[in-house]
């Protein structure tokens, strides 16, 4: 599984050297996979650059079963085979061994995939969703296990989506961080419905410059050609990886890493999160070559940039900022985009509805759950944020206790405040954002 061998020979993999350290930087990887005299190849590098004889560790039982064990962490419907999580698991072991033997004699054919159509946050429009089934999400799973860290050990830094160890914070952290060094001119970037047109031959080249073993190759073709089920109509998708895909992901990654590393090489400073993206500067000139750059490659790359949703703005002026990530970024602060706000506000009305019959305990359990995991996401907003959403949630409690006292409409009146005070919902224990970014500030003076 390492370079390719002289005169048709397997390649002899390096012994590990220091193995504890190099298990301590490769800790996410899968260890039924990768071992340490193959993650001391890894970091050494391969003859060629390139990685032969993958096939056999992809359909290796114990690989499968570690991927069934993701997919099930990660639950998720049935696909057009209408087979549940549940009903692999019912006699997985037999399930695994047929997946494994059809992808070692050649025969394994992924399912079409089921498309649905599920809510963009914050916005009337939908965006379509791949749901593969659960074995083809398996295969999908143990093949990106292999793949994985080859391409990982070279990913430019300025990437942070669908990474091990990286996230939205890290990438928030960045930007915020360049911002204050002075980094105030922004491109905020928008490439229009990346997953659906990235050209699958310019793709596959990307993996081939790391890839040599022509059965994984083969593999990828298969999902990068699934049939697309909506209802009774199925049709192979020209371009693009589909949403939902487990392999998707590390796919997009490998195809936007050239631009990361360009732009890098560039001097650019750019933080990107799988197609959202954003590159910081000093001057408007330096936004401005920055944009040409991307603008070039994109084009020569077969991609999109959305004419109406890609700007340069600077960010110190009122109402010039810009959004990344769920926060929107202006003046030196940051609070939460527009379309954050409305999508907290639709998942709190259902749970606070005047007619709702349950006890306000109970409404306030369920309140509680989703006010602190938004709050743990959007606590480095600016404090102002927080008491206009406190105020509107427990509006929405009064107006409950209000229609169960027998008064019609909303509580807005100064009786109702009086008689249900913000202390009266504190004792009850409602979650409050102000407190909670109070004690937050006040932690981070200590």
């Amino acid at each position: 599984m390492t370079d390719k061998p002289k005169e048709g020979r397997p390649a002899t993999v390096p012994e590990a050297k220091q193995a504890g350290d190099i298990r301590s930087r490769w800790e996410w990887v899968e260890p039924t996979v990768w071992t340490e005299r193959m993650l001391t190849a890894l970091e050494e590098g391969v003859k060629g650059g390139k990685w032969y004889s993958m096939m056999d560790k992809v359909y290796g039982l114990p690989n499968l079963l570690s991927a069934f064990q993701e997919v099930k962490r990660k639950g998720g419907g049935a696909g057009v085979d209408h087979q549940t999580i549940k009903m692999f698991e019912r006699d997985l072991m037999a399930n695994l061994r047929k997946l494994s033997a059809e992808m070692a004699n050649g025969t394994y054919r992924p399912r079409a995939i089921k498309r649905t159509w599920i809510p963009k946050p914050g916005s009337r429009e939908k965006r379509p969703l791949g749901i593969p089934t659960v074995r083809d999400r398996v295969a999908q799973a143990a093949l990106r296990h292999v793949l994985e860290p080859i391409f990982e050990r070279d990913f430019a830094e300025q990437s942070y989506g669908f990474r091990p160890g990286r996230g939205c914070k890290e990438a928030l952290r960045r930007v915020n961080g360049l911002l204050k060094a002075g980094q105030h001119w922004v491109v905020d970037a928008d490439l229009k419905s990346y997953f659906d047109t990235i050209p699958k031959e310019a793709l596959m080249k990307r993996v081939e410059e790391k890839v040599s073993d022509g059965r994984v190759k083969e593999i990828l073709l298969l999902y990068l050609n699934q049939e697309v089920m909506e209802g009774m109509a199925g049709w192979v998708p020209e371009a693009g990886t589909p949403q939902g895909s487990g392999i998707s992901p590390l796919l997009s990654n490998i195809y936007l890493d050239e631009l990361d590393q360009r732009m890098k090489q560039l001097g650019y400073e750019m933080v990107r999160y799988a197609d959202d993206f954003v590159i910081l500067g000093r001057s408007k000139e330096e936004a401005e070559r920055a944009l040409e750059e991307v603008k070039q490659w994109t084009t020569q790359a077969g991609l999109t940039l959305h004419p109406d949703k890609t700007r340069i703005v600077d960010s110190r002026q009122k109402r010039a900022g810009f959004d990344f990530l769920g926060y929107h970024f202006e003046r030196g602060l940051r609070w939460p985009r527009a379309k954050s706000m409305k999508k907290l506000r639709e998942t709190i009305k259902p749970k606070t509805k005047r007619t709702s019959g349950q006890s306000l305990q109970a409404i306030i359990t369920d309140v509680n759950g989703t006010l602190k995991g938004w709050y743990q996401y959007f606590k480095h907003s600016h404090w102002t944020t927080f008491e206009p959403i406190d105020g509107w949630v427990r509006g929405r409690l009064r107006s409950i206790l209000r229609k169960r006292n027998r008064k019609r409409g909303r509580a807005r009146n100064r009786r109702d405040h009086q008689r249900w005070p913000n202390a009266y919902f504190a004792a009850q224990g409602l979650f409050s954002l102000v407190t909670a970014s109070a004690q937050e500030r006040q932690s981070s003076t200590r």
